[in-house]
């Protein structure tokens, strides 16, 4: 199973400002849709509760340290997990690729243990919150970048010798 931080980040390492994001880039949120289905999503609490729903064609596993939290009546599909060792124990038994896709904490436990990042580069410095994590960039090969009407999407798979 294959670990892939998915995530749009803006020059400024901005990913967020609180629970929303602080852009509209069109087209961007398509390829995550294209990109992420199928496979299974790690998300945070917060973000789940931000999206408000399960996203269809994809499992959710939600990170939390709320011991009661549920996803409610519409969470069908959705799985909850209290740290990122039973959220990978929960991914390797569902179908797919494990997405990472939020937030920046989760982003910053899961990174570590990463093989791909596909990121959307936005090439804006808006005022935000929430920052995406910082990472050794001579520890990750470009693999491809593709350039996108607002944003570049760019793939990074780990270097062989990192691991």
């Amino acid at each position: 199973m294959r670990i892939v931080m998915v995530a749009a980040v803006a020059r400024n390492g901005v990913i967020g400002d609180g629970p929303d994001i602080p852009w509209k880039v069109p087209g961007e949120q398509r390829l995550f849709k294209e990109l992420t289905m199928g496979h299974t999503l790690l998300m945070g609490r917060t973000t789940y509760d931000s999206i408000g729903r399960p996203l269809p064609g994809r499992t959710t596993i939600v990170l939390t340290r709320q011991p009661s939290w549920s996803a409610g009546p519409t969470g069908e599909g959705v799985l909850v997990a209290h740290g990122l060792d039973e959220a990978l124990e929960v991914a390797a038994t569902l179908p797919g690729d494990l997405m990472v896709v939020g937030g920046a904490q989760v982003y910053a436990e899961a990174l570590p243990l990463a093989t791909d990042q596909v990121l959307s580069e936005i090439p804006l410095a808006p005022s935000g919150n929430v920052f995406y994590p910082d990472f050794d960039r001579s520890a990750w090969l470009e693999t491809s970048r593709e350039a996108f009407e607002g944003f570049e999407r760019l793939h990074l798979v780990r270097a062989a010798d990192r691991l």
